[in-house]
């Protein structure tokens, strides 16, 4: 593999890898505008400006956007998190130029028409509405929301519906003159790729940009808190999350390796106390999220009415044995579950660009991964115990209830089980 980095005059950043073997690339920009950029009146609009990027711009229609990259077999898409927009491409090796041009050309000459942004305003609001439908879809958001109150990260991605209804030409160009400069986009590209080609490739596409300063996002504080709400649907739905270690934290690796020994797969001990042991679910599953300067692990299961009481206290249970008797094997097979994922991810372009870009913009270099594998073994029983201790016990909790949860126990009781 080929790592290389270059910085463009006006704070642009390029990293990519050269991977020998592939005859295809995946090419994107990583900008760091998310959902916790937008104030509350902008909330969703990050999400809304990466749906209109698809949608025409100053040399091509949308179909336009399409054909370029279908008509070499290529693929086009992006999404929109807390803390990022990425749009990208997948390619053929001799179609990389043309691919980063398609994206250079939807960053940079999105024309915004008025009446595109009313079809895709019907667009998003029937997106938020399907995500309203999808209970365990609509309960991360809630359980977000109760984590973070009144916080740009406690907010929806999508936002609501009432905000998607009034967002203007004016509001879309506006969010893009605040946060769309080169300071905050990184190109990586991963696979069949020539560093010198995309550098010169982008200071032709980002050269000229105008540096902007970086958006000062709010601190985050976990505050927790429970929602509950109660319809008729065949299974109760629960979510709780816990504060845990944001990605900047020593202790990241070891809230990784606690979420999967507790839940992060067939082996792990929720799955099989609560599912294989007592049939209480079908799905049941822990794992840790984490963002600039604070995470949540969070649980979450699928179960019926009169199952769920007896689940959140089997759950907690289950938090408060691990602080006692994690075993080193459970140590060592969530470490090596840990550093498989992240190896057999990299054997995929897509996910090595996106890593790259990741933790370019996280630590502002690419930590070897060497580095990373070398942390992940450091994590020793005694540090997962003492995690398990302090999650089980005193760190700070949410709790989100979706369905048939009249009899579900409250956050206070969780809280006072926590205790016992």
């Amino acid at each position: 593999m080929s790592l290389n980095q270059t910085r463009l005059p006006n704070g642009f950043r390029i990293v990519t890898e050269h991977m020998p073997g592939l005859a295809s690339a995946s090419v994107g920009v990583w900008v760091t505008a998310g959902g916790r950029h937008e104030t509350p009146q902008q909330n969703g609009i990050a999400h809304f400006l990466e749906h209109m990027a698809f949608k025409g711009t100053a040399r091509r229609s949308s179909l336009q956007i399409a054909e370029a990259i279908e008509d070499v077999g290529g693929y086009i898409n992006a999404y929109t998190s807390r803390e990022v927009t990425a749009y990208y491409v997948r390619v053929l090796e001799n179609d990389v130029a043309l691919g980063l041009d398609v994206i250079a050309d939807i960053l940079r000459n999105p024309v915004l028409d008025p009446k595109e942004i009313e079809v895709e305003r019907g667009v998003i609001l029937q997106e938020i509405g399907q995500a309203l439908d999808t209970p365990d879809d609509v309960i991360f958001d809630w359980l977000q929301e109760k984590a973070y109150p009144d916080q740009p990260l406690g907010r929806t991605i999508l936002g609501p519906s009432e905000r998607v209804s009034s967002f203007s030409r004016e509001d879309l160009q506006g969010f893009i003159a605040d946060h769309y400069g080169p300071d905050q986009m990184i190109l990586a590209a991963a696979g069949a790729v020539d560093h010198d080609q995309i550098v010169r490739l982008a200071e032709d596409m980002f050269g000229d940009m105008p540096a902007k300063p970086m958006y000062k996002m709010q601190t985050a504080t976990f505050q927790g808190g429970e929602i509950r709400q109660v319809k008729a649907l065949e299974q109760a739905h629960i979510a709780l999350g816990f504060e845990s270690p944001g990605y900047r934290a020593e202790d990241i690796y070891v809230a990784q390796i606690y979420a999967s020994a507790l839940g992060g797969g067939m082996s792990s001990r929720l799955f099989q106390e609560i599912r294989e042991n007592r049939g209480l679910c079908y799905t049941i599953f822990a794992q840790a999220g984490a963002y600039a300067d604070t995470g949540m692990t969070t649980i979450y299961a699928g179960t019926s009415a009169a199952q769920l009481p007896e689940l959140a206290e089997i759950t907690i249970d289950e938090m408060k044995r691990a602080a006692s008797d994690m075993s080193p094997a459970e140590v060592a097979r969530a470490r090596a579950q840990m550093k498989a994922g992240l190896l057999m991810g990299l054997e995929s372009p897509s996910n090595r660009a996106e890593r790259l870009a990741r933790l370019l913009q996280i630590w502002d270099r690419i930590p070897p991964l060497s580095e990373t594998i070398e942390k992940i073994d450091a994590v020793t029983t005694g540090d997962v115990r003492d995690l398990a201790q302090h999650m089980a016990e005193t760190a700070p909790a949410a709790l989100a209830l979706y369905g048939p949860v009249e009899q579900a126990p409250t956050l206070d009781a969780l809280q006072a089980r926590r205790a016992a």
